[in-house]
C-alpha cells in the first residue's frame, strides 16, 4: 500500500513537470514547485522518505489539488 500511495504521488509529480510555463503562471494557485519538489525527492530520496510527510500530503494537500485540477479542467471545455 505505501509503494502505491508513494508512486501515485511520484506520478502526479511528473505530470506537473511536464506542464508548459505560461500554463504554470495562468494557474497560479497550484504549487507547481513544491509538487515537482516532493516527486523528486521521492524519486531521488528513497533512502530517506518520511512516510508521515507522505501520509500528510496524501490527506492535506491532494484533495484540494485535486479539487482545483478539475476546476480547471471544467473552465478549459467550457
Amino acid at each position: 500500500m505505501t509503494l502505491a500511495l508513494t508512486k501515485s504521488i511520484e506520478i502526479i509529480g511528473e505530470a506537473a513537470n511536464h506542464v508548459d510555463i505560461e500554463t504554470r503562471k495562468k494557474f497560479s494557485d497550484i504549487p507547481w514547485n513544491d509538487v515537482i519538489g516532493m516527486r523528486n525527492r521521492l524519486v531521488h530520496g528513497y533512502y530517506d522518505i518520511d512516510l508521515d510527510r507522505v501520509w500528510d500530503t496524501l490527506t492535506d494537500d491532494l484533495p484540494p489539488l485535486i479539487d482545483e485540477l478539475y476546476f480547471i479542467l471544467e473552465q478549459s471545455f467550457y
